[in-house]
């Protein structure tokens, strides 16, 4: 029996770990993978139980991007897949309320590089490298990347690393602000779950709540999006005592005392 293109776990305190299961691809996304973890986020979305998602690579690569063998053998369709309906993972990742942390074991590229910035925050490993090909194979992104990268990095970097195709390390990619640390490969997915636990330190519904607030502001302008936060501090508080707050910040107190 062949082994799943996806893994899939969830521990008892309610983190996921997905891992792309093709190292003999690099894990490019065939639409067997494509189809998979479109699935699978979606699930973990609707699982009450799961409060934070990791995502990473098995074998030295994170996601070489699309299946062109499978895409040059005549599954013209793939690229159409990919950017509506089933078999879309980066669709449904924007669907997604809770948080997903990206662990990136290796190299991430065009349609894998699209997957990586599709997650809330990267913890890349000293082995990880970014590149985007879409120019230089032929293909346009879907997935956002034109419009993603310029604005974490800024856009006369974004052109360099588009227009160029050039590889970026991932120290270079945490210098230019779109990875948020590099670990040694040995700690990656401990850095990554020693995160996930700190976010499950937020109130319940927080995650979701915050994590909305910060997207959805990011997509206005300032003023707008500052007004946006007003709007909807102003609806949440009001759902919230003086005595809910208090024994909150008490068991803040309490675990900076433990710590």
């Amino acid at each position: 029996m062949a082994d799943p293109v996806l893994l899939h776990e969830v521990s008892a305190n309610g983190v996921a770990l997905l891992t792309l299961n093709r190292p003999q691809a690099m894990n490019a996304l065939s639409r067997e993978l494509l189809d998979a973890l479109a699935r699978a986020v979606d699930a973990l979305g609707a699982d009450p139980a799961v409060r934070v998602i990791i995502l990473t690579g098995a074998g030295r690569a994170f996601c070489a991007g699309l299946d062109l063998k499978e895409l040059g053998a005549g599954a013209a369709d793939i690229g159409r897949s990919t950017v509506a309906g089933r078999g879309d993972p980066v669709g449904a990742m924007g669907r997604l309320t809770k948080p997903v942390i990206g662990a990136i074991n290796g190299a991430a590229v065009t349609g894998g590089f699209e997957l990586a910035l599709a997650c809330d925050v990267l913890i890349a490993s000293t082995q990880a490298r970014f590149a985007d090909t879409h120019a230089r194979v032929g293909l346009a992104s879907g997935w956002g990347l034109s419009q993603k990268l310029s604005r974490a990095v800024g856009i006369y970097r974004a052109r360099e690393i588009s227009l160029g195709g050039r590889w970026v390390s991932a120290e270079q990619a945490a210098a230019w602000g779109f990875v948020n640390r590099v670990v040694p490969p040995e700690q990656l997915l401990d850095t990554a779950r020693a995160l996930a636990a700190d976010m499950l330190l937020a109130q319940p519904g927080m995650l979701e709540r915050y994590k909305a607030v910060i997207d959805d502001g990011f997509a206005l302008a300032f003023g707008d999006g500052m007004a946006l936060e007003a709007q909807r501090a102003r609806e949440f508080n009001a759902t919230v005592s003086a005595a809910e707050i208090e024994q909150r910040r008490e068991g803040v107190r309490e675990r900076n005392r433990g710590g």
